[in-house]
C-alpha cells in the first residue's frame, strides 16, 4: 500500500491541475468514447486495431483522472505568507547568474508535481532546486549535477 503524502502546490499549480481534470472529464472522455463507438462500427474486434488503440487511450485518460483526483485529495496550496522573500524557498522566483554560461536565468521553485524544467519551473527536490533552497541574494551556490559542478550567483528573489 502506498503512503499518502501531502502534496504542496502553488496557486497556479492547483489551478493547472483542476483545469486539466476538468478537460479530461468533460472533453477528452467524450472524444475517446466517440473513438470507441466508431471503432466498434468497423466490426470484428479481434482484428480491430482502432478499437484497441481507443481502449488503451481510454485507460490512460482514466488513469490520469484518478492520479489527479488523488493528488488533489492530499494537496495543500502554499499560502502567500509561507513564502519567504529574503531566501529561496518553495514558491519563490529566483534570478541567478550562471557562472559557466555567463547568462542570467530565472527559475520558479515549485513542488514536484508542478516541475517543468523546459519552462524554468524546478522542483524543490531536484538537484538544482534543492541546492538553491535557503540561499539569499549575493550567495554563490554550487550544484552537483551528473554533468559536473554548476555555479550560480543569486541575484534576486521574489514571490
Amino acid at each position: 500500500m502506498t503512503e499518502n503524502k501531502e502534496i504542496i502546490l502553488t496557486v497556479d499549480g492547483m489551478k493547472s491541475l483542476k483545469d486539466e481534470l476538468e478537460y479530461l472529464k468533460t472533453i477528452k472522455r467524450k472524444e475517446v468514447s466517440e473513438k470507441i463507438k466508431q471503432a466498434l462500427s468497423f466490426g470484428d474486434l479481434s482484428e480491430n486495431s482502432e478499437y484497441d488503440e481507443a481502449r488503451n487511450e481510454q485507460a490512460e485518460v482514466e488513469s490520469r483522472i484518478n492520479q489527479i483526483e488523488n493528488m488533489l485529495k492530499f494537496a495543500r496550496v502554499l499560502d502567500e505568507t509561507e513564502i519567504a522573500s529574503d531566501e529561496i524557498s518553495l514558491g519563490t522566483k529566483v534570478t541567478l547568474w550562471d557562472q559557466e554560461f555567463e547568462e542570467e536565468v530565472t527559475y520558479s521553485i515549485v513542488g514536484t508535481t508542478e516541475a517543468d524544467p523546459e519552462n524554468n519551473k524546478l522542483s524543490q527536490e531536484s538537484p538544482v532546486g534543492s541546492a538553491l533552497l535557503h540561499h539569499k541574494v549575493g550567495d554563490i551556490v554550487e550544484v552537483s549535477t551528473p554533468g559536473g559542478i554548476i555555479e550560480f550567483k543569486v541575484l534576486a528573489i521574489s514571490r
